[in-house]
């Protein structure tokens, strides 16, 4: 069985061969060339950047700082890697996760403490969602471990475990270099860890070892050949014969997809498993883009209360339902909403497989499971023929009169027709995740939001990132004001990489997410003049084009420069709506949620 490294996901575009283990009867093209000893190349520096070649990373996400210098200066000097300076660490770790997304694994590197403390909290984004992002950080000199000196960069106590700590629990593996013996093993474990579980690692090297020649370096590195993950066959057939026999007892049976397909490389064999059965098939809103929509039984998002219409009817109405990797917090449940019952669901996380109330199958892979029980099903049309029956088009928004202020619905309508193989949508925390749950994905449109985290300026790093991972895609980023101004900065970054994104800013004045669960004075923020930043931060270096809209007649104009003589520019489009101006899911589910939020303590 063959393991690609440095490819989340079958539904998401291929990484780099390079590093991947040869198809079967296949002969690596990969050769393992000297590289002489105390040559410039044999050093610890250029074996991590070979190595993040060899799994696909041709950009790393970097804030330089005294204590990674040299370890940038090697990252440099590789050919095949490109150094992506951003604005601050926050941005480089949600670059990394960006470009994680669609490449399969990603990076950045920042220096010790200062860096690292500024980065953790995208890790801890890129960890929620199951992201192999290899943080590396430049750590203190070698000498300095054990002699109760006091760093600058620190908080001022000679222990230099701080920034460890913090990330102990947001990483899957930690590696600290502080010798050259073992720095190779370290290093090797790290990377190949991140693969094998898809989550962030933690690689600190000392600021003095990163350009000292080794001779455990002195040799190009093999590439990596991950042994793949194994289903216990009795546990797989066992499984598969009970969901078989509950499922094809059902009179209306529906699948469901989650967020965890992708970590599980099991969408191609969750769609082969519609296809042979013909169940009514939708997702849940963090699955939006790893299923196709185009797919001929799919019946949109299954979000409780704030389904896709018609498709929350169909499932809840279900008397089985198959979830594939679901997470049920209290967003996606919709505060605890969901109106589902356990012994009618079929669970299949990654590696698990719990039936109703009953059995519970262990070390059973989701790819596994999905292609045998293919093979056992009866199909069963029923739910998708309920829902064609009562199906009705959805309406368009009304017609806007001439001049008329821009409303947020006639927007999202516009962005719509812009969809193509050739875009990837990129949604910010906050009123974007609904209104962007409606598009219609094209076949091969990409599509990527933060649910389980939901940090606030997430996608302005997240589309740096994706956009520089795919850059035949051009990215459409829907951001809100009040998420913009966190991490506003790295649009310079997108400009100095010569990116061609088009970033619809939606300026209502506040934090229209939190304004729908509780309201408050704090959720209304200084007004920017968001076009003329962008213009200042362009300072006629690079291409950017951008333009401040308030009706449908200047969006339509300005979609037209955008996609015709602006096609190779960076464009900024700011929205200007009403800051009541939501979509009726937000309200919605902010009432819900709030409920939640507000439950009294339990009696004692």
């Amino acid at each position: 069985m063959d393991s690609k490294i440095g490819s989340l996901d079958t539904c998401k575009p291929a990484s780099s061969a390079v590093g991947c283990p040869p198809a079967k009867g296949a002969v690596s093209t990969v050769q393992a060339s000297p590289i002489p000893y105390n040559s410039a190349e044999a050093t610890l520096g250029r074996h991590l950047a070979r190595r993040l070649v060899q799994i696909g990373v041709n950009d790393v996400f970097a804030v330089p700082g005294d204590f990674n210098l040299t370890l940038l200066d090697d990252l440099i000097a590789e050919p095949g890697l490109n150094l992506v300076g951003c604005c601050n660490e926050l941005n480089a770790g949600y670059a990394a996760d960006g470009y994680a997304r669609s490449r399969g694994v990603g990076a950045c590197a920042v220096t010790f403490t200062v860096g690292g403390l500024s980065v953790v909290n995208a890790i801890a984004g890129a960890y929620s969602e199951n992201l192999p992002v290899i943080c590396i950080v430049g750590g203190p000199n070698s000498n300095d471990y054990g002699t109760n000196r006091i760093l600058h960069h620190t908080i001022g106590l000679p222990d230099f475990s701080q920034e460890l700590r913090c990330f102990q629990t947001v990483t899957c593996y930690q590696a600290v270099v502080n010798n050259l013996e073992d720095a190779h093993e370290l290093i090797d474990t790290a990377i190949s860890t991140a693969l094998k579980e898809s989550k962030p690692v933690y690689i600190s090297v000392g600021c003095n070892l990163s350009a000292i020649p080794h001779p455990t370096f002195s040799r190009e590195p093999v590439p990596f050949s991950l042994s793949p993950k194994l289903s216990n066959q009795m546990g797989l057939e066992a499984a598969v014969e009970a969901a078989a026999k509950f499922l094809n007892k059902a009179v209306k049976p529906v699948m469901v997809g989650g967020p965890k397909l992708r970590v599980a490389k099991a969408c191609e064999a969750f769609v082969e498993l519609a296809d042979a059965c013909g169940f009514a098939l939708s997702v849940m809103p963090s699955a939006k883009g790893l299923v196709p929509e185009h797919h001929p039984h799919f019946i949109g998002t299954y979000w409780g209360a704030v389904s896709t219409a018609f498709c929350a009817e169909i499932v809840e109405s279900a008397d089985a339902y198959l979830f594939a990797g679901p997470i049920f917090n209290d967003y996606s449940s919709v505060g605890y909403s969901l109106l589902l019952k356990k012994e009618k669901a079929i669970i299949v996380q990654p590696d698990r497989v719990v039936i109703g109330n009953g059995p519970a199958f262990g070390c059973v892979l989701m790819k596994d499971f999905f292609r045998a029980l293919a093979k056992r099903l009866k199909p069963n049309l029923t739910a998708y023929e309920n829902y064609h029956r009562i199906y009705v088009p959805e309406g368009h928004p009304l017609k806007c009169e001439p001049k008329e202020p821009l409303r947020v619905n006639v927007l999202f309508e516009h962005i719509q027709r812009m969809l193509s193989s050739e875009t990837a949508v990129i949604a910010e925390t906050g009123d974007s995740w609904f209104n962007c749950q409606k598009l219609k994905l094209p076949p091969a449109c990409g599509y990527e939001f933060q649910m389980q985290y939901g940090s606030i300026g997430w996608s302005v790093g997240a589309t740096l990132g994706y956009a520089q991972a795919v850059p035949e895609k051009r990215v459409i980023a829907c951001i809100g004001d009040g998420s913009f101004q966190v991490t506003a900065q790295d649009v310079s970054t997108m400009l100095r990489c010569g990116q061609k994104t088009i970033i619809f800013l939606i300026n209502n004045g506040g934090y229209t997410i939190e304004v729908e669960i509780h309201d408050g004075p704090y959720n209304v923020i200084k007004n920017w003049n968001y076009t003329g930043l962008v213009d200042a931060i362009h300072n006629g270096e690079g291409k950017c084009w951008t333009t401040k809209v308030r009706c449908e007649e200047e969006l339509t104009e300005a979609i037209e420069t955008a996609t015709g003589a602006k096609k190779d520019c960076l464009c900024f489009i700011e929205v200007i709506v009403h800051k009541d101006d939501t979509s009726k899911e937000l309200l919605e589910w902010g009432s819900r949620v709030s409920a939640a939020n507000s439950r009294p303590p339990n009696p004692q």
